[in-house]
């Protein structure tokens, strides 16, 4: 859920202007993530974290209910949730059966009930009903995979992760910061790219960015504050084609000129075949 007052303004539709006599944006992915880091701390100074939660555990249950579900209908939903089993020791004496009416609006509740169950058990007989700091210990847990884990390193214990969702996927390989080939390879290479220290928010501010002014479908990317300058144009044609951007400039039709009637082609006057000499003599002795 995106508050109005973490953000700038957004663009003009014409997107933006650069100042007269201003360098040509950077080519090399180094300098092009040095501009990039500069206009999000611009555009989303302060992120906050979108899935409503009082501890470790929570945020975890709410990451995962996250999936394939918007976070404004997880926050819906947690609120009763966790007034039934606020903690781990509480929800594992619930059955799946018992969980899966908190969540059915958040899709795949069957699968997500049993994986709150299951995990809610272990936390309790393995480590204490606390929540593991460590990333390979979390991926163990039912329904947690690297990318949940990594959620719940960063935001609950500040631990620095680079989660990539699909927002951060698309602005990679838009921005020319990846290939963006897989998720491994968009997280290595923002790594790489971006200082240890920034990772925490840093993620945040691209989903936060991507949502508002670099959506998936209907993008203009003209108007974005990035991609204006950031994405490739073979990129930008490619995405033409797929209808997920719009170009950035489409040519007026040209009108018709009426169109008029064929000229009928003049009639050929029939032509009498010639008469012999010899028939004309005959006919002449007649």
């Amino acid at each position: 859920m995106i508050r109005t007052d973490e953000l700038a303004p957004a663009p003009d539709r014409d997107g933006p202007t650069a100042p007269a006599g201003a360098p040509p944006p950077p080519r090399d992915r180094r300098g092009r993530a040095k501009l990039i880091l500069e206009l999000l701390d611009h555009y989303i100074p302060a992120p906050s974290i979108p899935l409503d939660h009082a501890d470790a555990f929570q945020l975890l249950v709410a990451v995962i209910l996250s999936a394939q579900c918007t976070d404004a209908r997880v926050n819906l939903v947690t609120p009763a949730l966790f007034a039934r089993a606020p903690d781990a020791h509480a929800m594992a004496r619930l059955k799946s059966s018992q969980i899966k009416p908190y969540i059915r609006t958040c899709g795949l509740s069957g699968p997500k009930a049993r994986a709150l169950a299951g995990l809610s058990r272990i936390l309790v007989d393995e480590h204490g009903g606390q929540v593991p700091r460590d990333l390979e210990t979390l991926e163990t847990l039912p329904g947690v995979g690297h990318k949940t884990a990594s959620v719940v390193l960063t935001q609950a214990f500040n631990e620095p992760a680079f989660p990539v969702d699909t927002h951060i996927h698309r602005l990679a390989g838009r921005w020319q910061l990846s290939r963006a080939r897989s998720v491994e390879e968009v997280e290595r290479d923002l790594k790489q790219l971006f200082p240890r220290e920034r990772w925490s928010t840093l993620h945040l501010q691209m989903i936060y960015f991507g949502r508002r002014y670099c959506p998936a479908k209907s993008h203009l990317p003209s108007a974005c504050p990035i991609c204006s300058w950031a994405m490739s144009r073979a990129r930008a044609l490619r995405e033409e084609r797929q209808g997920l951007s719009k170009p950035a400039t489409r040519p007026k039709p040209q009108p018709r000129p009426p169109a008029s009637p064929p000229n009928p082609r003049p009639r050929r006057a029939k032509r009498t075949p010639p008469v012999s000499a010899a028939r004309r003599r005959s006919s002449g002795s007649r």
